[in-house]
C-alpha cells in the first residue's frame, strides 16, 4: 500500500470512529467573533461527512431575513439572546452535525447545560491581536460598535474565556492552513471520544 493510499485510510478510519462514538450527538464550536467557528465548522463537517448548520444565519433565517446587527437594535441583546438559546436548543435536537455558535451562545448557562448532554464543545481559542485582524473591516459584528473596539474585544475576552475553558475540548486558532486547525480538532475529537494515544494527546495538550 502507498504512503498516501496508507494516510487516506487511517484517516478514513478516524472519521469512522469519531462519528461512531458521537452517536447522536453533535459537534458544536464556541469561541470569540473571528476565531473561525464557521470557517472550521463547515471544513470539520465535511470530513466527518455530516451537516453543518450555524446558528447566527438560523436566527436570521428565523426572523425573515433580518441580519443578527438588526436584531439586536431592533430587539436588544437580551431578546436575542433568548432566541439564540431557543434556535440552539432546536438545532442540538436534530442532531447528529457540527454547529457553530456565536461568540455569546456559550456564556448562557441553560445552552451550555445542553451542549454539555447533546453534544461534544470544542473552544476555537483565538487570542486579542488575531480577532481584531480578522472583524476589524467587519461591520456586522454588533458588539463592536463602540469607540474603542481593540478595549471592547480585550473585555469581552477577560469574561468570556473562564467560560469557555468549560468546553471538552480547546483548538488554538491563529493563522496557519485552516485544514491544520481541522487536522487538530480531528485529533482531539479522537483523543476525547476514542482514547487517545500518546500522539493525540500531546496534540491536545499543545491546544489548551
Amino acid at each position: 500500500m502507498s504512503e498516501i493510499a496508507a494516510n487516506a485510510s487511517i484517516g478514513a478510519s478516524q472519521e469512522a470512529e469519531i462519528t461512531a462514538a458521537l452517536g447522536r450527538r453533535s459537534v458544536v464550536l464556541v469561541g470569540m467573533m473571528g476565531a473561525g467557528k464557521s470557517t472550521i465548522g463547515r471544513r470539520l463537517a465535511a470530513r466527518l461527512h455530516l451537516p453543518f448548520q450555524d446558528a447566527d444565519a438560523e436566527i436570521e433565517l428565523a426572523h425573515a431575513g433580518m441580519t443578527i446587527p438588526e436584531i439586536f437594535a431592533a430587539h436588544g441583546e437580551p431578546y436575542f439572546r433568548d432566541g439564540e438559546a431557543r434556535v440552539i436548543a432546536r438545532l442540538l435536537d436534530n442532531g447528529p452535525g457540527v454547529l457553530a455558535t456565536g461568540g455569546g451562545a456559550f456564556m448562557r448557562e441553560e445552552t451550555r447545560g445542553r451542549i454539555r448532554d447533546r453534544a461534544v464543545s470544542v473552544w476555537l481559542k483565538a487570542d486579542a491581536e488575531t480577532i481584531m485582524k480578522r472583524v476589524k473591516r467587519r461591520a456586522d459584528r454588533p458588539l463592536l460598535q463602540t469607540a474603542d473596539p481593540a478595549a471592547t474585544i480585550g473585555r469581552l475576552i477577560e469574561e468570556r474565556h473562564p467560560v469557555y475553558e468549560l468546553a471538552d475540548i480547546t483548538v488554538a486558532s491563529r493563522d496557519v492552513l485552516h485544514e491544520k486547525i481541522v487536522e487538530e480538532c480531528m485529533a482531539a475529537l479522537h483523543a476525547h471520544l476514542c482514547g487517545a494515544n500518546e500522539t493525540t494527546s500531546e496534540i491536545v495538550g499543545a491546544t489548551r
